[in-house]
């Protein structure tokens, strides 16, 4: 079981101004990421715009990465599609150029939603691989949650490991976390208690334009200087409220850039940000600037 404590960066896709990955300027960020401290990159991330990725973008953008990686940080794939046997190539190609664990949702597009059936969607992807899976509970997104009964029986499979919770629900993940599984807070603005809870840690969004900030929050809890982590959150939290509540990757996107991570360009049909949400965003990232 690989060891994916603390702040999993939900890394963005670097696109240069006509969409098309810039692997480039994909490989200088990760170094400004790892430099920040995290602790592992996820690669093709919901904030990297998966969905709008191809099979084989993805496996270049995962091969480039873990190469330029090269076992400095952990490595995590998102290996999501509709199709099963896609998601088992994509997966097990993640997992031949050495990724330490995959990120899967579950078919989220009316594919079976009854627990049975997802037990079963993840049970042959869990048999196809010798890698840890993360399974990824994003209902607001996916419209399946996966409860934690299922999670309980889903942990008996041999590399279901961990699971990605960005419900928004912290009661379902204190649930998960009594489960005794390990539990990723994937919802931005609950990081600070989803940490003080007990979670493992942090795969995280908003990370990509404060990765320092994020590995700090972090290791102030796990040194147990609360009165500074609550100071740092509080720093934090108005840029994470304006993000989560409004268009999140171009927001988050825009963000990062502004600060000095990635191109801040973004693949159609995604949108840039208006002028005045420029305007809202970069107020709101102001208190950063005054730690």
């Amino acid at each position: 079981m690989a060891n994916l404590a603390g702040i999993n960066l939900a890394m963005q896709t670097t696109f240069n101004d006509r969409g098309e990955i810039d692997y480039t300027a994909f490989e200088n960020l990760i170094d400004q990421y790892i430099e920040a401290g995290v602790h592992g990159l996820v690669l093709g991330a919901g904030t990297g715009q998966h969905p709008y990725l191809t099979e084989a973008e993805c496996n270049k953008l995962y091969e480039v990465g873990v190469k330029r990686i090269n076992g400095r940080v952990n490595v995590i794939c998102q290996t999501s599609a509709l199709n099963i046997d896609e998601v088992v190539r994509r997966s097990r190609h993640a997992e031949s150029i050495g990724a330490d664990a995959l990120m899967v949702l579950p078919p989220y597009l009316e594919g079976p939603s009854d627990e049975d059936g997802l037990f079963e969607f993840y049970r042959e992807i869990d048999a196809a691989v010798n890698i840890d899976i993360i399974g990824y509970n994003i209902p607001y997104a996916t419209q399946i949650s996966i409860s934690p009964q299922l999670l309980s029986r889903l942990q008996q499979l041999k590399n279901f490991n961990y699971i990605k919770d960005s419900s928004g629900d912290f009661t379902v993940q204190q649930q998960y976390i009594q489960s005794g599984g390990g539990v990723l807070n994937g919802g931005d603005t609950l990081t600070l208690y989803a940490f003080l809870a007990g979670t493992k840690g942090a795969i995280w969004g908003a990370a990509n334009y404060m990765p320092h900030e994020a590995v700090n929050l972090y290791n102030l809890v796990q040194e147990k200087r609360l009165d500074e982590a609550f100071a740092l959150w509080n720093r934090m939290l108005p840029s994470l409220l304006l993000v989560q509540t409004t268009n999140y990757i171009p927001a988050v996107l825009y963000a990062a850039n502004l600060r000095g991570f990635g191109t801040g360009n973004l693949r159609k049909p995604h949108r840039s940000i208006t002028e005045q949400e420029a305007t809202v965003l970069k107020a709101a990232l102001q208190p950063l600037l005054e730690g």
